[in-house]
């Protein structure tokens, strides 16, 4: 099969300038020194310029007509062939200088958010997001509209969604969070939730040390990966045997740096758990975000904030917090899920965390269909905060410059993470079906069987379904909210009896 050698090849050859971008990139946000920062925008736009040049080379869109018509293809091959077809007929689309102009407003763009969200001045950022905006607005009129303008950045993030099915699934869930979230606050009035100790000062070595044994325990090789610190948490799989992950400190509040550390390692397991037997390919890459989010989520809140996590890491985190007060686990616990509405979006409770994902997808959707401005975005972010949270917004570091998102141009990808708490839920309920009482496993403390169930159900097929297909191999059933809101308002009536 010569074509589709040659096809491969020049596959893996766009995947490892993907690779080196994406180390790049890490970098940037971790130890990168300032004075970096306009040759390394330089370098980041020549790469996204030449993989582009790559990926619309007419040979490679000869090949993969040519491989279409095969019958010759297994079904890995195929998808290969299905997914670069999706990615070539986008990016012949795009001009190259335009591909090369926008990796640089980026680049520029997030040292510029790193600064202004340092200073919580959103007018530091509010050119460089002028320029992003106006930028991803050509971006759409390059792709072509077909319904709505924001539909063409969801469907970039996962493949098929559009605002038609996003609006009333985050409708249906809003009308059974809201009047979760005011019985839980009416059951606080009459028993409060614990809180950390004031003053209480959880030094930074000791969450690293702490929060690295918990990652481990999850699964995490450190030997294919490591963990830094960053503005903004995040993951990122190089290549094979390098995957990395950041988080963040607060010596007031160990489980901010905790929670940031299990979200990432999910993310992190997921890259180290693909099939190496196909990397540098599409099939050997996650198959969407909200698939990725999925086992973020699963780690952090259905296997973190439980009462059989605690018992396992107790000991642990006494160990590295000797000064802490003697709290049992199911104390610990109930403070991991303490619902109160908060600014922070990455420290919200299960309950207010897919309202935070609901109002900047309706903030996108004023921004690209509707064409808000990009001066009214604190203040719309501000009132919409108010009505939805009863809270004020008090500084923009709180508001619209807390997301590292829209420092990259990732409009779209937000509705992702509502996406992932459905797919993990789902994923969780089957999980209990094939492998029984999963608080029991958790209590255990050797959690191999749960990476283990979702090694070959989920890390292993990386893109050879699309995402919706993917969870219907796995579960047996076609994605559906129901898991979730079974999940969410089981949990929760039992922590703050609810009857």
């Amino acid at each position: 099969m010569a074509s589709y050698d040659d096809f491969i090849e020049r596959v893996k050859e766009i995947h490892k300038i993907g690779a080196i971008q994406g180390h790049l990139g890490w970098d940037q946000e971790t130890i990168m020194p300032p004075k970096g920062a306009k040759s390394r925008s330089e370098i980041l736009s020549w790469l996204a310029k030449e993989a582009h040049s790559k990926l619309t080379d007419p040979k490679l869109g000869d090949l993969i007509t040519g491989l279409e018509n095969s019958s010759n293809l297994d079904e890995d091959q195929f998808s290969n062939v299905r997914e670069m077809r999706r990615k070539y007929d986008k990016a012949v689309k795009l001009p190259s200088q335009f591909v090369a102009d926008y990796a640089l407003a980026r680049s520029q763009a997030l040292v510029a958010w790193q600064e202004a969200r340092a200073e919580s001045n959103f007018s530091k950022f509010q050119p460089h997001l002028e320029n992003l905006i106006a930028m991803t607005n050509k971006k759409i009129d390059y792709y072509g509209v077909s319904s709505t303008r924001y539909d063409v950045l969801l469907d970039e993030y996962e493949f098929g969604m559009t605002v038609a099915d996003y609006d009333p699934l985050f409708a249906g869930l809003k009308e059974r969070l809201v009047p979760l979230l005011e019985k839980i606050m009416e059951a606080k009035k009459v028993n409060p939730d614990p809180n950390l100790p004031a003053g209480a000062v959880f030094p930074v070595d000791s969450q690293t040390k702490f929060c690295e044994m918990v990652s481990n325990a999850m699964g995490f090789d450190f030997d294919a990966g490591r963990m830094d610190a960053s503005t903004h948490p995040f993951s990122a799989g190089l290549w094979p045997g390098d995957t990395r992950f950041t988080t963040r400190f607060d010596e007031l509040d160990p489980f901010s740096c905790l929670y940031a550390v299990m979200h990432e390692t999910g993310h992190a397991l997921y890259e180290q758990g693909l099939d190496f037997n196909h990397s540098f390919t599409p099939r050997g890459d996650a198959v969407s975000l909200g698939v990725h989010e999925s086992q973020s989520r699963f780690w952090e809140n259905q296997i973190g904030r439980t009462p059989a996590f605690w018992k396992v890491v107790l000991p642990w985190f006494k160990e590295h917090f000797p000064e802490s007060p003697d709290w049992t686990p199911e104390e610990l616990n109930k403070i991991a899920n303490t619902v109160e509405p908060g600014f922070i979006r990455v420290e919200a409770d299960e309950v207010t965390y897919n309202l935070h994902i609901m109002l900047r997808y309706e903030l996108e959707k004023k921004i690209f269909n509707e064409g808000l401005s990009i001066d009214e975005i604190p203040n719309t972010w501000n009132a919409m905060f108010k009505e939805w949270f009863s809270i004020e917004v008090e500084e923009d570091r709180l508001g619209c410059l807390q997301d590292i998102h829209w420092s990259m141009g990732a409009f779209g990808y937000f509705p992702t993470y509502t996406l992932g708490n459905l797919y993990a839920a789902q994923l969780l309920e089957t999980m209990s079906e094939q492998l029984g009482d999963i608080d029991e496993i958790i209590e255990s403390g050797d959690w191999s069987s749960l990476l283990d169930w979702l090694r070959p159900k989920i890390h292993q097929q990386g893109s050879k379904w699309s995402p919706s297909d993917l969870i219907l191999h796995a579960t047996g059933k076609n994605p559906t909210p129901q898991p979730f809101i079974d999940y969410i308002e089981s949990k929760y009536s039992q922590l703050y009896n609810l009857g």
